[in-house]
């Protein structure tokens, strides 16, 4: 299965406001990043990834739908990473409250690391 085009766009129309928003293909599917950290991905698979304050965590598993993220092979990824099911999103206030959590993690979570450079070697 490909990425949702209809959540994709309910994504990108509910974060258009965003000055910094930019999309970048990542963790199979489209990720949605504002000042330059993931806020959510659309999966491939119809799922929504996102990205939320780990201490939370444990709270919003609780919420129908989530689960603890995974990457290939089963291996689980942090505690501030969730996986939500695209029949848990179908609704507009239930995308947003995904998207709130997950832009309240962005504003108050660390500046994104900067992109290291390898130095150039002389052939």
């Amino acid at each position: 299965m490909t990425n949702d085009p209809n959540l994709t766009d309910r994504v990108r129309d509910a974060l258009i406001a965003e000055e910094s928003l930019r999309e970048v293909s990542m963790f199979g599917g489209l990720s949605f990043m504002v000042n330059d950290k993931m806020v959510v991905n659309v999966r491939n698979n119809g799922d929504l990834l996102v990205r939320v304050a780990p201490e939370r965590a444990p709270e919003l598993l609780m919420r129908p739908g989530a689960a603890q993220a995974e990457m290939g092979h089963g291996r689980r990824m942090g505690d501030g990473w969730i996986s939500v099911t695209a029949a848990s999103v179908e609704s507009s206030p239930q995308l947003d409250e995904w998207l709130d959590v997950a832009m309240q993690y962005n504003a108050c979570s660390p500046p994104a690391r900067p992109k290291s450079r390898r130095p150039r070697r002389n052939v």
